[in-house]
């Protein structure tokens, strides 16, 4: 069973840190077997937006970006992703920004540099050059509404813990999050911040035929036809990170 310390903390929130919260499930039955960070360690990159792309006098796969992050002056910052065009909201990294460590353990550090003769003034970001997913297709796309200069590690919640638990079949109760959170609260005494879900009426007056026979098996059967699904519908970017976070690619 795995997920996200954050999403544990949003139905229950002891005032205990990560380790002491850990070592309470464990002592209770529920076996924390690894804790992991959700993105290694990096600085000083934040949320830029591409208001020029244009091709380098030097190189065919290079471009010359003109980036806003919220400053006075736009960063100008050569870089070669297939992406980069106008208007895309990605991480930029500042100069003096620390990026993850390569296969020598060291922190790559951003500088002021030169690249086909042209001044680079740091370094748009892809997901795997900060080491959060493996997609090196080109740079991490963030929605347009993203906040310019804001901490890349606050917007997108990268300082969590990921929570893997070994449960044993007794604890079935336990292969939800918020079937943990209830854990939480009675070893805790912390308060249980249940879900609220709103009901809607239905919209369509369709019924279909449902017979029980097995009326000592199943004592309610209750179900609602929905209609005018789109199956190409893209699943929002918190879900979709959210699912990845427990383990769901």
């Amino acid at each position: 069973m795995q997920f996200p310390e954050s999403w544990l903390r949003e139905f229950c929130n002891p005032p205990i840190n990560t380790e002491q919260l850990a070592e309470t499930l464990t002592m209770a039955g529920l076996e924390v077997e690894e804790l992991q960070p959700v993105a290694p360690p990096f600085s000083n990159v934040v949320i830029g937006e591409i208001k020029s792309a244009e091709q380098h006098p030097n190189a065919d796969r290079l471009r010359v970006c003109q980036v806003d992050v919220g400053q006075a002056a736009l960063l100008n910052i050569v870089c070669g992703a297939p992406n980069a065009r106008v208007g895309i909201r990605i991480p930029c990294a500042m100069v003096g920004a620390e990026l993850p460590p390569g296969e020598d353990g060291k922190p790559f550090l951003i500088k002021v540099g030169k690249l086909r003769g042209v001044e680079s003034q740091g370094m748009l970001c892809s997901a795997k050059e900060l080491k959060i997913a493996d997609d090196h297709g080109g740079l991490l796309e963030l929605p347009l509404d993203a906040p310019l200069g804001q901490s890349v590690r606050t917007y997108l919640n990268l300082d969590d813990t990921l929570f893997t638990l070994k449960l044993t079949p007794n604890l079935a109760h336990c292969l939800s999050v918020y079937g943990i959170a209830r854990e939480v609260s009675a070893l805790t005494g912390t308060p249980l911040k249940a879900p609220v879900f709103k009901a809607l009426t239905a919209q369509v007056p369709d019924k279909l035929p449902v017979k029980v026979t097995a009326t000592d098996l199943c004592g309610r059967f209750s179900g609602r036809v929905v209609k005018g699904v789109n199956p190409k519908a893209q699943t929002p970017a918190w879900m979709v990170d959210r699912l990845a976070r427990c383990g769901q690619r």
